[in-house]
């Protein structure tokens, strides 16, 4: 070569930029640092001295009325959200004290280029399922799959964007990204349940049974009783025990789960020492049903644990479906009807706040008229969005009044409907102009919200809609919901404190046709998913925020649902027989439970005198 030619050579060799290095790590965060580097012990909320033993009883998690599944990853049946809880172990785990940071659990790192075009995560040799076989890449793969493809819609729409997932080697499994996915995405696949290959060739993935399920985390099922009861127990040989984010947790010998359909029952089990602690969702029971013996010996006590979280989307959503409530009017006539302040003052005790937002209590709510960057996206869509968008403050439903019957409010809306083409005949009936009876159903399975709805259905009634109000079975309950078979639902979605992808399921045009999806309204709009997209793909938390807010705009003024109300914090009442952390982690209650432990010494104080056996 001559002295020219390496020359040249020599410049073209070092004019290459170099590529840019993968990076590999103990953990994952979509928008800045970790805040427990490689080295660390245990998470800060947890008590590396907790000691361990006893039972943690109480009623059925999240308030769900019956069980007679055990699969709890299907459309069919009803099954028991305990079991996701406490029987599988996923790649990676939350940190409840950071916004969106995940750790490894089954995973000991994970791997991924700054594109985040694909992610690997390669597992522990040492995990293994609780039958002694190991977690291999390959159950990873089937759990994807499995979920892709024959899961609930949730899970099929929140992987839509793995364009493949593969394993490399026994103990690192590769999933390719498609465009969409976002820097939030590797978390969610991190914290998907880790399932078993070899179980499901017996018990088919998409069936209900209720055979004790199989999986690697710290619990086994103990009994099952369905509808009534569910019980787990620790797992001796529980292979990632000692790992650092299981430190000061898992306290608990077992987890006991008592299911009522009525719970004013379950408060008098509760009252009795049936189970031993209670998430309380009723303002009146926390108010006045809590004067019993237990309480006045100082046994029981209540707590209000604060929440970090964004409040769950609670509300009463119309199925937009029906094309009567697809006119907005007739929306916000129903709106109108609903009276928060005097719910709040007369059947809440003053407790809680009216929800205007689908990310109420965060930062991601939209407030008066857009600016900055909020205006500068929604201005990229002016053309589809109506004018009152840019020229109104964010929407914010009426409030209604002291009375039980908002004259002003109910005049209001009897305008619309008459404005809507829907009018009163002799009867006191709307009719259109067809002849067509103004009727909704309104199916609802839980007779504590009885006393809220009723007022409701009432007011709806003085307006001449013919509305059905049903108390159901849970289980019929269900299936209607899964048909989209109701006119209005009362229901309320947890909010991540990071959206991401499952946004998609819930307001996404995709999920709108998908039978028992999350999407109830039928909501099928392209700005609405394009926003959706902006947040899923947002490259910082200020985009983030900015793209949510703008959602939460265009969602509000589209009178989705008529919001209901929250508290920003738990109420808890607990018989004084458990330790906890001084400094419980800010961002997710229920597993802060976990990182609570039994205290042999109150249990025995307690019954010595004669309050618990």
């Amino acid at each position: 070569m001559s002295l020219r030619a390496a020359t040249v050579f020599a410049a073209l060799v070092f004019a290459v930029p170099a590529l840019a290095e993968n990076t590999v790590s103990h953990g994952y965060s979509a928008f800045g640092d970790l805040k427990y580097g490689p080295d660390f012990s245990h998470f800060d909320y947890a008590n590396p001295e907790a000691p361990k033993g006893g039972t943690m009883s109480q009623r059925q998690l999240y308030g769900t009325p019956t069980f007679d599944s055990l699969n709890t990853f299907i459309i069919k049946g009803d099954s028991a959200p305990e079991v996701g809880v406490h029987m599988y172990d996923s790649l990676m785990v939350r940190a409840y004290d950071e916004p969106d940071a995940y750790y490894g659990l089954v995973a000991e790192t994970i791997e991924y280029p700054e594109d985040l075009s694909w992610v690997a995560f390669n597992l522990r040799p040492e995990a293994r399922f609780h039958d002694g076989e190991p977690v291999t890449a390959s159950d990873i793969v089937f759990t994807v799959d499995a979920l892709k493809t024959m899961g609930h819609p949730y899970y099929r729409n929140l992987l839509s964007d793995v364009s493949l997932v593969e394993a490399e080697d026994k103990h690192r499994v590769r999933f390719d990204l498609g465009p969409g996915a976002g820097a939030a995405f590797p978390g969610d696949l991190a914290s998907l349940p880790v399932l078993p290959e070899h179980f499901y060739n017996a018990h088919p993935f998409d069936e209900t049974w209720i055979v004790a399920p199989l999986g690697s985390g710290p619990y086994l099922l103990d009994r099952v009783d369905p509808p009534r009861t569910v019980r787990f127990c620790r797992d001796p040989d529980y292979w990632a025990r000692d790992l650092p984010v299981n430190v000061g947790r898992n306290n608990f010998d077992c987890f006991a789960y008592e299911y009522f359909a009525d719970d004013t029952v379950g408060l008098e089990a509760f009252a009795a020492g049936e189970y031993t602690m209670r998430v309380e969702y009723r303002s009146a029971s926390w108010a006045t049903g809590y004067d019993f013996p237990a309480v006045q010996r100082g046994w029981v006590k209540q707590m209000i644990i604060p929440d970090g979280r964004p409040a769950n989307a609670q509300g009463i959503w119309f199925n937009l479906r029906n094309p009567v409530l697809q006119d907005r009017r007739v929306r916000k006539a129903l709106e109108l009807a609903f009276n928060f302040e005097w719910t709040n003052d007369t059947l809440f005790y003053g407790t809680y706040k009216r929800t205007d937002s689908f990310f109420e209590n965060t930062d991601m709510q939209a407030s008066g008229l857009p600016e900055g960057g909020e205006l500068a996206l929604l201005n990229e869509f002016r053309d589809q969005l109506p004018d009152e968008i840019f020229t109104d403050p964010a929407y914010v439903p009426y409030s209604g009044s002291p009375q039980p019957r908002d004259r002003s409010a109910m005049r209001q809306a009897s305008a619309l409907l008459d404005e809507a083409g829907w009018t009163v005949g002799s009867d006191g009936i709307r009719r259109n102009s067809d002849g067509n009876v103004l009727s909704l159903e309104f199916p609802e399975d839980s007779r504590s919200l009885e006393r809220v709805m009723v007022p409701f259905v009432q007011n709806l009634q003085a307006l001449g809609i013919d509305t059905e109000f049903e108390l159901i079975e849970p289980s019929s309950l269900t299936e209607r919901r899964q048909q989209f078979d109701f006119d209005l639902s009362a229901t309320a979605w947890s909010v991540a404190v990071t959206p991401s992808a499952e946004l998609r399921a819930f307001y996404g045009s995709k999920a709108a046709s998908a039978e028992g999806s999350n999407n109830l309204t039928g909501l099928a709009d392209p700005v609405v998913d394009a926003l959706i997209e902006r947040a899923v793909n947002a490259g910082s938390r200020d985009e983030l925020v900015t793209a949510a807010r703008a959602l939460d705009r265009v969602l509000r003024q589209k009178l989705l649902w008529i919001g209901n109300w929250h508290l920003g914090a738990h109420r808890v009442a607990v018989w004084d027989i458990f330790g906890i952390p001084e400094t419980p982690a800010p961002y997710d209650f229920n597993r802060n439970v976990d990182f609570w432990w039994f205290d042999q010494a109150k249990f025995d104080a307690i019954a010595a005198e004669g309050g618990l056996r």
